[in-house]
């Protein structure tokens, strides 16, 4: 894992959409922090990715998607970022990273913190970065739980809205105790133009056997008997 003069390295760089403003100022310091990193410790950059996006997730960034499967391919040993926010905002994303790196066998270096799997303090500092991950983790559980709290105090009620209306459950388990398949009862459905959970016209049979297995019916399969005397339900 530790890289060598001569060992093949990539960078990245990111500004996030807010400081477009300074663009070019922004990354071309993250350029020159890395290239003269390479140099000194003699690593051949094989190039530098980069992204304009925000740094609160690591999705949707094509650049940093780029330079990770450089690394995870083998065709470098290393990623080195100048700031280790510029890998993420996210301290628990990054130390994600840093542990990706560490279990793959390549190298994270973030110039800032001294994150560096090469060197034993910057192994301890990876470390101490997915100590306080933990810590974030547990301080926004915490958050969550503290403000469900005051939502309950306050009787506001949690959770996802129902489905469907009461009138519309009841319909749905009227028929099929009348012997309806769940296939039968959303075509009738969609005929008589109640609204499906979502608010579309369209209702999937799944929806149905869910709706009826929730309100404690049973769910019928096959062809259904013929109902003697079923009066049609408006």
């Amino acid at each position: 894992m530790a890289e060598a003069a001569g060992d093949p390295v990539v960078g990245y760089v990111r500004v996030s959409t807010e400081e477009q403003g300074d663009l070019g100022a922004g990354l071309e310091a993250q350029r020159q922090a890395i290239l003269t990193t390479c140099r000194a410790r003699g690593w051949r950059l094989l190039g530098l990715h980069e992204d304009v996006a925000s740094g609160k997730a690591l999705a949707n960034r094509p650049g940093l998607e780029a330079a990770l499967a450089t690394v995870r391919r083998g065709e470098a040993g290393g990623l080195v970022v100048a700031k280790l926010d510029r890998l993420s905002r996210s301290v628990i994303d990054a130390a994600q990273t840093i542990e990706r790196a560490r279990q793959e066998g390549w190298n994270l270096v973030a110039l800032d913190l001294g994150v560096d799997f090469s060197t034993a303090a910057g192994t301890a500092m990876a470390q101490m970065t997915a100590v306080f991950a933990e810590l974030e983790r547990r301080l926004i559980g915490e958050r969550t739980r503290a403000a469900l709290a005051v939502k309950r105090a306050q009787g506001v009620r949690l959770g996802r809205p129902p489905e469907v209306t009461p009138d519309t459950a009841a319909t749905i388990l009227r028929l099929h105790r009348a012997h309806w398949t769940a296939t039968k009862i959303a075509r009738h459905l969609e005929a008589e133009g109640v609204p499906a959970p979502r608010g579309g016209p369209r209702w999937h049979v799944a929806t149905v056997a869910r709706l009826i297995a929730r309100t404690g019916g049973r769910l019928r399969r096959g062809r259904p008997p013929r109902p003697r005397g079923a009066r049609p339900l408006s």
